[in-house]
């Protein structure tokens, strides 16, 4: 993670004087690419085996990681229309069994999440090169859930399977112009979907929502 903020940094100062010289971006079709650091919320694992017909509840913490993505869209002036391609990925780090009240730390598995959104945003124009903007959008979610072991079983706890669920997302930022058809774009997104399931085999199966802070530095071009 130091070394993601380092870039952000590095990036930053790249750019910034060049902030004289810039004039606020057009209207008219863009792209952009960004990435950033993804830092999921604690999420709620519920997990039945078919087998022996038992249920289980456990709280799972993730590490912080990566958030990567791009956009393709139109800029009406005060409103932006676009859609949105991004990755997720969550390290997990410790889960905590709510029945049992075990604990383990040092867990090995992941979650990753594809996500395609459909986003509107509104650009707070003004007279500088400087443009705050609110917005959010809907979308898909396509998540992979990989096995996942603790050290005190050699079985994993969870099983890895696919599955897919609605997404949604809001968010905030500044865009910084720095060409007339170039800016920067620092951003802000809550990301989150539905409860999804993932039944890799017909004995177990476990079901839990993704919900992340996003914070990304991006690239923007008109054209």
């Amino acid at each position: 993670m130091k070394r993601l903020f380092i870039t952000f940094t590095a990036i930053a100062s790249l750019m910034l004087p060049t902030l004289c010289e810039a004039t606020p971006p057009q209207q008219g079709l863009y792209m952009s690419g960004f990435f950033g650091i993804s830092i999921p919320n604690n999420t709620d694992v519920s997990s039945y085996d078919y087998w022996t017909g038992s249920s289980f509840a456990d709280r799972v913490e993730f590490a912080p990681d990566i958030n990567i993505g791009g956009t393709v869209g139109y800029d009406y002036g005060e409103v932006r229309l676009e859609g949105e391609l991004s990755y997720k990925h969550g390290e997990i780090a410790t889960i905590t069994d709510q029945i049992g009240g075990g604990q383990y730390h040092n867990a090995s598995g992941n979650l990753g999440t594809l996500a395609m959104m459909f986003n509107t945003f509104f650009d707070l124009h003004n007279s500088s090169p400087v443009t705050p903007y609110v917005g959010g959008g809907v979308g898909f979610a396509a998540m992979h859930l990989s096995d996942t072991y603790v050290a005190e079983y050699g079985a994993p706890i969870y099983e890895e399977g696919d599955a897919s669920a609605f997404a949604y997302q809001i968010g905030t930022g500044i865009e910084i112009a720095l060409r007339k058809r170039l800016s920067l774009d620092l951003g802000y997104r809550y990301f989150a979907t539905t409860k999804a399931k993932f039944d890799p085999n017909p004995d177990i199966s476990s079901e839990l929502k993704s919900q992340s802070h996003n914070i990304a530095i991006g690239i923007r071009a008109l054209f």
